[in-house]
């Protein structure tokens, strides 16, 4: 019988991506492997280990067909399926590099990051993508398109670019008696070339080897040790090497079973249906859930509040004990004993609800700083969150908690094989196995990011604790000098202000500025409510200007960031109902706030809040 120890001594046996898939044949051939929704027949289908296999070897003889050089980049743009698994297991099988681009990215995005990475196919879902990408720019390197879920138009299936478009069953067709030739794969080989989010200039592409990928994933299961039967569900980008190294590489290497979100929208109806074991996040999805649990306890008695806060306050006290922190003692702590149990059950289960009704293994949250208040409430009521920390150039995970090792307020101590160390200005600098080779065509770019003695600059500012965790501070590029000298770093401000569910998205600026001050997203909801309060018309515009809102608004504020010191505490706030979202350009794709762009969109309302507010 197949233990948890014998799938991880396996996986360390592993030297190259393809292997992941490979290695469980003849030994897990009727696992089930992908899970897909498909719209078409309103189904879940699931295939397994076997049937993966054969349909990679499909796409193997169509890039065999294409006769393209070892090396050469092939670009994927598809949202999480079976057929970008199929695309990225075929192309690292005949020695290709693979190139994943955000689904969700602009056409002019796109089509720079097709041509700096001198893509020779370009895989994507729609055939109006690939319209748009045309559109942009020309693209003299690529040639073929194939379109994986449309009809290519007769007129367009070799187009004035010289680009052979088809359909993904036509390809596959085509090829269908092409033999496949025995390569071999060189693990220091490049295994993926990723493009950085971009939120300060052109993306980057990021040359990461099998290698760096795979001791990552080593590294990562050393900590979370996935079990035979663990199900994960996969939500963010495949594009983002977070959710490739870990939702794919490490979940499959393990032999698991991977379910793919329909999207966003309906990740929590997802939720219900997987019942997820292990899930990789980032803080913004916790963070809606908290906030929706904040409101609707708002509206609950104050009994039902007592007992929440009761069940958070006693699981938080247990967790505590359990990982050698610090416990807040309480003159209701010689019950928790009796209580502990009844409360768990009663309380735990509601927010347990949420995410399937069962009791995860790891829910793992990277990509930003997690809220200490989210952290508590769900740790508290049984939902295990790890925060890791990482970045692209780094395969990416560099530190992370684990189980009776966590410690929510750091990211965690370092993977075994990775080094650490503080150099100047406190900024966090790492070596090890994981590290990229460097940026692609950037030999300048790549120097400026090593130190001389070959440390990769990770642009934190971070401390390393007596432990080994690592807690950090802020990136040095984001934090805030004021004109009086004053250094605020944002993320943890406005993560507190965060806290009020009037508050759904908040960026700090103050930038050469005198004092702190915020633009606001107020949810609409609380608005509305907040509005008849105030005797004001949400509906209108001008509203959000009234002298009675900023009063409140600041005083809630004020309250929220009592903690920090006086001059980081912000004076005066912008509201806005535009949320920032991915579309309108405001976040990532992996839900970043893009500073940059917000400010220049509410320069005019920052350039007139500093020439009417007192300092």
């Amino acid at each position: 019988m197949e233990t948890t120890q014998s799938r991880y001594e396996d996986f360390l046996k592993i030297q190259t991506l393809p292997e992941v898939l490979t290695h469980h044949l003849g030994r897990h051939d009727d696992l089930p492997a992908l899970t897909q929704y498909f719209s078409a027949e309103k189904s879940w289908k699931t295939l397994t280990y076997r049937e993966l296999y054969e349909r990679v070897q499909r796409w193997r003889r169509s890039f065999v067909k294409l006769n393209l050089e070892a090396g050469s980049r092939v670009a994927m743009l598809l949202p999480n399926c079976i057929d970008a698994i199929c695309f990225d297991q075929a192309a690292l099988a005949c020695g290709l590099v693979p190139v994943p681009l955000h689904a969700v990215d602009t056409p002019g995005s796109s089509a720079f990051i097709l041509n700096d990475s001198e893509a020779r196919v370009l895989v994507t879902a729609k055939y109006l993508k690939w319209k748009g990408i045309r559109q942009a720019d020309t693209l003299p390197n690529l040639k073929a398109v194939i379109i994986t879920d449309d009809e290519v138009p007769e007129d367009d299936q070799v187009n004035n670019q010289g680009v052979n478009v088809c359909a993904l069953a036509d390809w596959l067709d085509a090829a269908e008696n092409v033999p496949i030739p025995d390569i071999k794969i060189d693990p220091a080989g490049l295994a993926a070339l990723v493009y950085t989010s971009g939120t300060t200039g052109r993306p980057k592409g990021v040359m990461l080897t099998h290698e760096n990928i795979l001791e990552n994933a080593k590294g990562v299961m050393g900590n979370i040790r996935p079990n035979p039967d663990d199900t994960w569900f996969s939500f963010l980008p495949l594009s983002h090497t977070f959710e490739r190294t870990t939702s794919y590489y490490l979940a499959m290497g393990m032999g698991n079973q991977i379910y793919f979100n329909r999207n966003i929208l309906q990740i929590i109806d997802d939720l219900h249906y997987v019942k997820p074991t292990i899930m990789m996040s980032v803080p913004r999805i916790y963070e809606r859930v908290y906030a929706k649990l904040t409101e609707k306890l708002a509206k609950k008695g104050a009994l039902t509040r007592y007992v929440f806060n009761w069940a958070v306050e006693v699981g938080w006290r247990r967790f505590c004990k359990e990982n050698g922190l610090t416990v807040e003692h309480s003159w209701r702590e010689f019950l928790d004993g009796l209580v502990g149990d009844w409360l768990d059950e009663k309380v735990g289960s509601t927010l347990r609800d949420v995410f399937g009704g069962v009791k995860p293994h790891a829910y793992i949250s990277g990509g930003a700083a997690l809220n200490q208040n989210v952290a508590r409430t769900f740790i508290g009521l049984g939902i295990p969150i790890y925060q890791g920390y990482g970045m692209t150039e780094t395969s990416p995970i560099l530190t992370v908690n684990k189980e009776h090792h966590n410690d929510p307020s750091t990211v965690g101590a370092p993977l075994p094989n990775m080094e650490l160390r503080l150099g100047d200005n406190d900024e966090l600098q790492v070596k090890g196995p994981c590290v990229m080779k460097g940026y692609w065509k950037r030999p300048e770019a790549t120097a400026e990011v090593f130190t001389e003695d070959g440390w990769l600059r990770t642009g934190d500012q971070a401390d390393i604790l007596p432990s080994g965790q690592v807690r950090i501070k802020g990136r040095i590029k984001e934090i805030i000098v004021t004109s009086t000298g004053e250094k605020i770093p944002p993320a943890d401000l406005e993560m507190a202000i965060e806290n009020d569910p009037l508050f759904s998205q908040v960026m700090a600026v103050g930038e050469d500025l005198p004092y702190i001050s915020v633009i606001a997203v107020l949810d609409p909801d609380q608005w509305k409510a907040l509005a008849r309060e105030l005797n004001l018309d949400p509906d209108d515009p001008k509203s959000l200007e009234a002298k009675a809102l900023q009063q409140t608004l600041v005083r809630r504020v004020k309250k929220l960031t009592r903690g920090f010191p006086q001059y980081g505490v912000p004076r005066a706030v912008i509201p806005t109902l535009m949320a920032w979202t991915i579309d309108n350009g405001m976040l990532t794709p992996t839900l970043k706030i893009k500073r940059r762009v917000i400010k220049a969109r509410y320069q005019d309302e920052i350039t007139k809040l500093y020439e009417t507010h007192a300092a």
